[in-house]
């Protein structure tokens, strides 16, 4: 079974496209939905209360994102700290979670799968692309976010760019037509791992 990533940054429409290729049969693990899991995890709420504070949990044990995405994003030495705390539970958790697929092929969709070091694990690596005026406008509209802490999260991921330089595929989303790009590349997935 082939491992293949994909990542995109903020509003690229990286879940869009997975949804895609969800509805062709391809399991899907989401690390970002996964990870807000594990980090309710006990070993995990203590390290990072202890880094970030109390507030990061709310009284009934669920996570304050707005109160950690508030303090990390503007500090790129908090956000290493945090990722070094959840991204080795998350790399566990995909790990035991392949165990129970069968399709041909899996695809890991992670905002961070680049700079987390996770997609050199992988077979393959999809990077979906967009323009960074389409990002912001669609992140501001799914978030209901001001611009400035959008700007902020944007800033602080590895440029698009680079990111396209380390993929095998790249999907281009400036409202172009996702389907037959989503289909080509499935083909082409399926052919490599036959």
């Amino acid at each position: 079974m082939l491992k293949v990533g994909i990542t995109g940054n903020i509003g690229s429409g990286k879940s869009t496209v997975a949804r895609i290729f969800s509805q062709l049969g391809i399991p899907i693990y989401n690390a970002d939905s996964r990870a807000k899991a594990v980090m309710l995890k006990p070993a995990l709420v203590a390290a990072i209360k202890q880094l970030l504070g109390s507030e990061s949990y709310s009284e009934n044990g669920e996570l304050n994102r707005a109160f950690i995405s508030q303090k990390v994003f503007n500090n790129s030495a908090l956000l290493t700290q945090l990722n070094a705390l959840v991204h080795p539970a998350v790399f566990l958790d995909f790990d035991e979670w392949i165990l129970d697929q069968t399709a041909p092929y899996i695809l890991k969709e992670a905002a961070l799968l680049i700079e987390s070091n996770s997609y050199k694990n992988l077979d393959l690596l999809i990077v979906v692309l967009a323009d960074y005026s389409i990002r912001l406008e669609r992140s501001m509209k799914r978030d209901g976010a001001d611009e400035a802490s959008i700007l902020a999260r944007m800033n602080a991921q590895m440029p698009q760019e680079d990111k396209a330089k380390l993929a095998r595929f790249v999907i281009n989303n400036n409202d172009d037509l996702l389907i037959p790009q989503v289909l080509k590349i499935h083909q082409q997935i399926l052919q490599l791992g036959e």
